[in-house]
């Protein structure tokens, strides 16, 4: 549902700010609720508790994030990235020991489990500036 508002704001938005954002969003709200088949106000409801809860996770995993040290993020920014712990160690300069030492506290401190859970934690936040050496 929240993917279909997203689409139907841009959509709205294309066509230029004629209007406030409020008509636009009861117009969007309207149209999902004509094609869901329900009230206006069920799909508004649906529609903040959604927002909320990505707002709330989105707060806690940068609150998680906050509670790494430098060298434990940038690990993380390149797991995330998809490399494996031995292009993390070369990359980094440090032993392959020394960065399943960082991966091991850096789950243990997120209370996760695996790196894959780790990659879906921060799977939305864009890491690609760590690349080039930026943060």
């Amino acid at each position: 549902m929240w993917d279909a508002v997203q689409r139907r704001l841009r959509a709205l938005a294309f066509r230029g700010w004629r209007r406030s954002l409020g008509e636009e969003l009861a117009e969007a709200i309207q149209v999902i609720a004509q094609q869901e088949q329900r009230t206006q106000a069920e799909v508004a409801a649906d529609m903040l508790m959604v927002g909320l809860d990505r707002r709330r996770v989105a707060e806690l995993n940068l609150a998680r994030w906050h509670k790494l040290t430098q060298r434990e993020q940038e690990i993380t920014a390149l797991v995330c990235l998809d490399l494996s712990n031995r292009e993390i160690a070369e990359r980094l300069m440090l032993s392959h020991e020394t960065v399943k030492t960082h991966m091991r506290r850096i789950l243990q401190k997120l209370d996760l489990h695996s790196q894959a859970e780790l990659r879906l934690m921060y799977a939305d936040w864009d890491f690609s500036q760590w690349l080039k050496g930026k943060k």
